[in-house]
């Protein structure tokens, strides 16, 4: 389109009327590549999201009152030795998404005196 020659009116209608083309069929390109795009990217989503499920087990629920035994989730020196679990805290209040105040038993133990803990980090007191 560099070597046209523009001598009248009518050429350089024309001239925008194939630049608008060109810009059409440039937008339409980029709306299929989205759309594309998008279905590949909920098609991955959905094979992560069966992967996932695939391995996954419902928590553990606790009541109030039962014994549990919550994980350390502090490690610094000199504690590569000590038990992955501090307890028995007795469970003292159910919250939502399987989340629990918990209360130590035993005040001379290691380990916070009242705290808050998720299912996936706590376990049932062995009896």
């Amino acid at each position: 389109m560099v070597g046209i020659n523009m001598r009248c009116k009518e050429d350089l209608e024309i001239l925008d009327l194939l630049r608008q083309e060109e810009i059409d069929q440039y937008d339409e390109q980029r709306e299929d590549i989205r759309m594309k795009a998008k279905q590949q990217i909920l098609q991955v989503q959905e094979e992560n999201r069966k992967t996932f499920n695939e391995k996954r087990k419902p928590s553990s629920q606790y009541k109030e009152g039962d014994l549990v035994a919550i994980k350390r989730t502090q490690y610094g020196p000199g504690l590569k030795l000590k038990p992955k679990y501090l307890g028995p805290y007795r469970v003292t209040k159910v919250k939502r998404k399987d989340r629990y105040d918990v209360e130590k038993m035993d005040t001379a133990a290691e380990g916070p005196n009242k705290t808050s803990s998720s299912a996936d980090q706590m376990k049932p007191w062995p009896n």
